[in-house]
């Protein structure tokens, strides 16, 4: 992988650098424009994909196993999610994982997240069984995603030799008190990467009069404030959608700057 942004743009998930915007695969709707925006975001330095078991029931991950015979394994810091009620057998894990990577076409991935807890077993128990990804070495780091802070510091407690390195949540302007309150100073204090998914609202940002007023002084689109905004907070990395080339684009305009810290805390108090 290489940098092509300014070294304010890239975040740590374990010890790897990534860029602080990565792209989200769920609910596309036309697998060959999005085939088309990927490849140019992927060969523009936007290296993090993520994606899910459950995502159009496999089809997601065999289009991001199709990027990668394109663009390379090297090129593409992969994340998939593992639906919960595979947790409480380890074989089952390894059975669903091995799935998982034979529709991206690899040995292995990056990051493998538990996609949401699974409330009829133990987090202790579902994390050590999840655990067997990364000592297989079918993962390189293992995560959660949408674990609340009591769930998180479970998650932690639990690990016998990994450890959580992210936490994949839903983060946005209008769905950021309980994250920046409290999931997030925990998750500075442990450094585990906070992944910001649905950060744009489903573009609904692009209408939010608060943005408006900001970007009006940057010269930038209201999507481009909603995603400076997530990556100017510390271990934050933002993992939007799209599916077209002029979006990638209009992404790729959030990275090379900084809200000013008034404009930062202006959007707290009204947006």
């Amino acid at each position: 992988m290489f940098e092509l942004y300014d070294p304010l743009d890239y975040k740590y998930i374990g010890s790897d650098k990534v860029l602080a915007i990565g792209l989200g695969t769920y609910g596309i709707k036309s697998y060959d424009k999005a085939f088309e925006a990927f490849t140019y975001a992927i060969t523009h330095g936007l290296n993090l994909i993520d994606t899910a078991e459950m995502y159009d029931g496999g089809r997601a991950e065999e289009f991001v196993g199709r990027l990668i015979r394109e663009v390379g394994r090297d090129m593409v810091f992969i994340t998939t999610k593992m639906l919960p009620d595979r947790l409480d057998d380890k074989e089952k894990v390894l059975r669903a994982a091995e799935a998982s990577l034979r529709r991206l076409g690899v040995a292995y991935v990056d990051l493998f997240l538990i996609h949401w807890p699974n409330d009829k077993i133990p987090i202790q128990q579902q994390i050590q069984n999840f655990e067997i990804l990364a000592e297989r070495g079918l993962t390189r780091y293992i995560g959660v995603s949408n674990f609340d802070l009591a769930q998180l510091r479970i998650a932690m407690e639990s690990t016998k030799k990994y450890e959580i390195v992210v936490d994949q949540v839903y983060y946005s302007i209008s769905n950021r008190l309980y994250v920046e309150k409290e999931l997030l100073p925990y998750c500075i204090q442990n450094k585990i990467t906070l992944q910001a998914y649905t950060p744009l609202e489903r573009g609904s940002v692009a209408s939010n009069p608060v943005l408006s007023k900001i970007a009006s002084k940057y010269g930038k689109t209201n999507i481009q404030v909603a995603l400076n905004y997530l990556i100017s907070h510390k271990n934050v990395v933002a993992i939007p959608k799209t599916e077209r080339i002029d979006h990638v684009k209009e992404i790729m305009g959030a990275l090379g700057w900084r809200l000013d810290p008034s404009d930062l805390e202006y959007i707290k108090k009204h947006a």
